[in-house]
C-alpha cells in the first residue's frame, strides 16, 4: 500500500511534472535564480538540492546520475566544475525560497528559488537591543539619549458633569 507516499501533483500529469521540474532544475543552474509560483519552487528545491549534492560527490557515477536529469551538458559541466565546488564546506541548504508576491494576472503565489551565494547572518534572538536591531535612523547613542527624555503622556481631561 501507498501510504503517506504523497507526491506534489501540481495540476499536471507525471511525465508533464518531470519535465517541468528538469527544466525548472536546469535553469536554476544556469541562472542561479529563478522566479516562479510558490508550490512549484518548493518541489524544484528539492530536486536542485539533490543535484548539488551529486555535483559535491563528483564520481562519474553521479555525474551520470545527474545527467539523466539535466537537460544541458554546459549546465551540467557548471554544476560540477563551478557550483559543486563552492558548497564544498556545506552540508546542505544550497538553495534559498523568498516569496516575491502575488501574480497580477491569476493572484498566484510567486517566489524566487535562488542558489546560496554567501551565509546570511543569523539574527540574534535574546531580549537586548543589538545594533542590527536598531531602526535605520538610529545610531548608537540614540537610544540611550531617548531614555534619558522625559516620557510625556497626554493628561485626560477631568470630566465634569453639568447639574
Amino acid at each position: 500500500m501507498r501510504h503517506q507516499r504523497n507526491v506534489p501533483k501540481l495540476s499536471r500529469t507525471p511525465a508533464h511534472r518531470r519535465a517541468m521540474l528538469r527544466n525548472m532544475v536546469t535553469s536554476l543552474l544556469r541562472h542561479e535564480r529563478i522566479q516562479t509560483t510558490a508550490p512549484k519552487a518548493k518541489v524544484a528545491r528539492q530536486y536542485a538540492e539533490r543535484m548539488i549534492s551529486l555535483g559535491k560527490r563528483g564520481d562519474l557515477h553521479a555525474r551520470r546520475q545527474a545527467a539523466s536529469f539535466i537537460n544541458d551538458e554546459t549546465v551540467l559541466k557548471k554544476l560540477f566544475d563551478e557550483i559543486a565546488p563552492k558548497f564544498a564546506d556545506r552540508k546542505g541548504g544550497y538553495t534559498r525560497t523568498m516569496r516575491s508576491g502575488i501574480r497580477k494576472g491569476d493572484a498566484a503565489d510567486m517566489a524566487i528559488l535562488e542558489l546560496v551565494t554567501q551565509s546570511q547572518p543569523r539574527k540574534d534572538k535574546g531580549n537586548r537591543k543589538t545594533p542590527a536591531r536598531l531602526l535605520p535612523f538610529e545610531t548608537a547613542d540614540e537610544p540611550k539619549a531617548k531614555a534619558r527624555r522625559k516620557k510625556t503622556t497626554r493628561s485626560k481631561p477631568a470630566d465634569t458633569e453639568a447639574t
